[in-house]
């Protein structure tokens, strides 16, 4: 085997080395994008509408596959697209907060308390220190809400710490199209690593 044999024998080793590692990139690229786009995406939490069930800064893991092969229930965490406009602007918010009351039911509050089609809604989610306040304007923000019927398709949707959580009572219910998918699992700080 002369020089030019080896040369070229090397040069062609390298080229299909190459295209298997581009190959091999570009695969798990798709994969990664097929993966983000149709069935799993992290989200940060930002602001203190879900404490103490999540904090500023923890990441979810969000199944965007969920609602697509079942139905919304009440309890489920989700996120979902809220869209406000700005002047000429559409300004795209992803919110995190928790079905209260589905399509068909009617919803109140009466002192903090919720109420579904007349019964007490049990929240053990709530955060006791906000549960133990005395003052209801401390205790939930809105103290009352005469009944709402939720329009078929659309659910109302709660923060778990109540006094600080822009909700379902302020921008009225949503859609199921504006679900992005079910929160299932914290993901990040390790040490509070939990299914929702």
């Amino acid at each position: 085997m002369n020089n030019g044999e080896k040369t070229f024998g090397a040069s062609a080793l390298m080229r299909k080395l190459f295209v298997e590692w581009v190959s091999v990139i570009g695969i798990a690229l798709i994969v990664a994008i097929f993966i983000r786009v149709f069935l799993l995406q992290q989200f940060y939490i930002s602001g203190p509408s879900m404490e103490t069930t999540m904090f500023t800064n923890n990441r979810v893991l969000v199944n965007k596959l969920a609602y697509r092969i079942g139905d919304v229930k009440r309890g489920d965490v989700v996120v979902f697209d809220r869209s406000t406009v700005n002047g000429n602007d559409v300004v795209h918010d992803d919110l995190i907060k928790r079905v209260i009351a589905l399509g068909g039911e009617t919803i109140s509050i009466k002192s903090c308390i919720v109420y579904i089609n007349g019964a007490i809604l049990p929240e053990p989610y709530l955060p006791a220190r906000d549960v133990e306040m005395t003052d209801p304007q401390d205790r939930c923000s809105t103290v009352d809400i005469a009944d709402m019927v939720i329009p078929q398709g659309e659910f109302f949707l709660m923060g778990d710490n109540r006094p600080q959580s822009f909700d379902s009572r302020m921008f009225g219910p949503i859609t199921r199209e504006m679900i992005v998918g079910r929160a299932f699992v914290i993901i990040w700080p390790v040490t509070q690593w939990r299914f929702l």
